[in-house]
Order: structure tokens, then sequence, then C-alpha cells
């Protein structure tokens, strides 16, 4: 549908899943939950289980258009669409989810970093549909933060940057996820900065020095912002989020 309303495709054939009830819903196992690919991301805004399993997601939803889009929108939707600024691709990248997508030939299961491959393009095959989404949960007492940057609210997104973290008894970094939105084809995981903090105590030094590995990513241009803008906004947010999820993190 963004395609259609900004007059960018033009499909002989269009296919109403809205019945389909078994395509929305989620649901919660011992260690993560399932979303189904319909669900409306106005659900996901108002849900106790995302709320409590993934509070990452339920931060970030809110940066997702307006109010009047979250009520029509879906996850399926957006992941497929597969905008390189999506909030809901990054989080979904930040927390390594499972997607299940299916066909005549069954079901299968593919990781979010396998199912984007280019700008606005996924390894979804002819016939095949997106069915669910599976996320395992932090554990309790990890920070999470999504910070973005965008001119208006509801506007797309400029940058934005997803962080996941959670801390030993110490205050060392036993596990880490940061990723960013906006800098690439597709949103992207920050490995090298993920290295760096791993394992170590997250000084304000090394938050920084994590930042700056952004500054090795080769954000694209366009006619309104220039890619070392992208680059600057990815070295702050980085350095915030991370920061934040700290703070957070138990």
């Amino acid at each position: 549908m963004p395609m259609l309303n900004l007059r960018l495709t033009f499909p002989s054939n269009l296919i109403d899943l809205n019945s389909i009830e078994e395509l929305s819903g989620i649901s919660t196992s011992d260690d993560q939950v399932t979303i189904n690919a319909m669900t409306r991301q106005r659900e996901i805004e108002f849900s106790k289980i995302i709320r409590q399993r993934i509070p990452l997601m339920a931060d970030g939803i809110l940066n997702v258009g307006h109010r009047q889009t979250r009520n029509r929108g879906t996850i399926g939707g957006s992941l497929c669409h597969q905008d390189s600024v999506a909030e809901l691709s990054l989080i979904a990248l930040a927390h390594d989810a499972v997607l299940g997508i299916a066909s005549l030939r069954g079901i299968r299961e593919i990781g979010i970093a396998e199912f984007c491959t280019g700008f606005m393009s996924t390894s979804l095959e002819d016939g095949e549909i997106l069915v669910f989404v599976k996320i395992k949960h932090w554990p309790q007492g990890h920070g999470w933060s999504f910070i973005e940057f965008a001119r208006r609210d509801g506007d797309f997104a400029i940058v934005s940057a997803a962080v996941l973290v959670t801390t030993k008894g110490d205050g060392t970094i036993s596990r880490v996820s940061v990723a960013l939105g906006g800098v690439g084809p597709y949103p992207l995981r920050v490995g090298k900065a993920e290295d760096l903090l791993l394992g170590r105590y997250p000084t304000n030094t090394l938050i920084g020095q994590a930042a700056a590995c952004c500054a090795e990513l080769q954000p694209f241009d366009d006619p309104n912002i220039p890619a070392w803008y992208r680059k600057q906004l990815a070295h702050e947010l980085t350095f915030k989020a991370i920061k934040e999820a700290i703070e957070r993190s138990a």
C-alpha cells in the first residue's frame, strides 16, 4: 500500500489477506514471542506481552507513522516492504528475529538478516507469503533503547538506532546488540561495536569508541540528506542508545 500511495508500483492484481484470521495475533512461550504477519501495529502498541517481553518493540512502535497508519499497518507489511528506515525491521534485526514463510511447499523459517537482500528487496520467492515473526526475548533485567531522528513526529526517520544490553553483577557487558537504520540499503548490525563492548565495563570512553565504529559505515546520499549527515547522526544516536540501554540494565 505505501508503494501504491507513492505511485511507485502498478500491480495487475491485489490479494486481500484481511479475512484470514489465522494470520493475526500475538502469542508467547517460555523463551519467545510469536507475532503473526497480519497483526496490526496498533495491537502491538497496546500488547502487554510486547511491553513485558520485548520492551524495545514497545518503545519503537510509537515511532511508526501516525496512529491512523498504525491502525491499518501490519508487522508483516512493514517487514516485506523493507524500507531501510523501517522501525520494525530494525527491531527485528536487533533481536535476530526468525521469519516464517509459507507456500504450497510448506513453511520455511529464515533469519531476518537473510531475509533482507537489498533496497526494498527480500528473499521472498514467487508463491510465498510471510506468516509469522518469532522473537526470542532477552532475559529480565536487560537494557534496551530505541532512538530515531526525523524532521517531524511521524515522518520517515533519517537515522535510527536500536540497542540491547545485558550486564553481569560487576557491570561488565555480557551480551549486546547494536543495530542501525537509515545508513544502508536495509537495517544493519554494527558488529564491530558489539565486539568492542562485549566483556568490558562500559565507560563513556568505551561507549564513545563503540559509537565511532559508525565512521566506517557508507550511508547513501539522497537529494535531501547527504551521506556525511547520516554518518554523523549514526554516531550520535548510537552513543545515546548504548548509554541509555546500559542505564536500564539491572
